[in-house]
């Protein structure tokens, strides 16, 4: 199961670590064409949701890696968690059932690696 975890952990940071460096790092016209819900949110609040899902897909690998404050693994799955529970909000208001869907496969993942180092498979 710890392999599975890691395996889980770093599938989920791979995709949020890039989902991050882009928001937080492309023009908003460029996102805009990429993400149409960027249109309903300011800059500022799309460059944060990156530099927190950048911050997020650090902490789901790093410190198990380097074993130093391991606590941080699974409370980044529950910060991912609680921003897949958001922007499936976001996505219902929108009426976009895709983007919901994908997100609820994010936070399902999320939430599987936060029962697992929380729980019996704690660093």
């Amino acid at each position: 199961m710890n392999v599975f975890l890691w395996i889980m952990q770093g599938v989920l940071a791979a995709l949020f670590s890039a989902a991050g460096v882009t928001k937080a790092t492309q023009p908003r016209e460029k996102l805009i064409s990429q993400l149409l819900w960027v249109s309903d949110v300011p800059t500022s609040v799309v460059r944060l949701i990156g530099v927190a899902e950048l911050a997020g897909a650090l902490g789901l690998i790093l410190p198990g890696a380097f074993d130093i404050a391991t606590v941080l693994t699974p409370l980044a799955a529950t910060g991912l968690a609680v921003t897949m529970v958001l922007a499936m909000g976001l996505h219902a208001r929108r009426k976009e059932p895709q983007a919901i869907g994908f997100n609820a496969i994010l936070l399902i993942a999320a939430a599987v690696i936060m029962w697992g180092r929380f729980g019996p498979y704690a660093f």
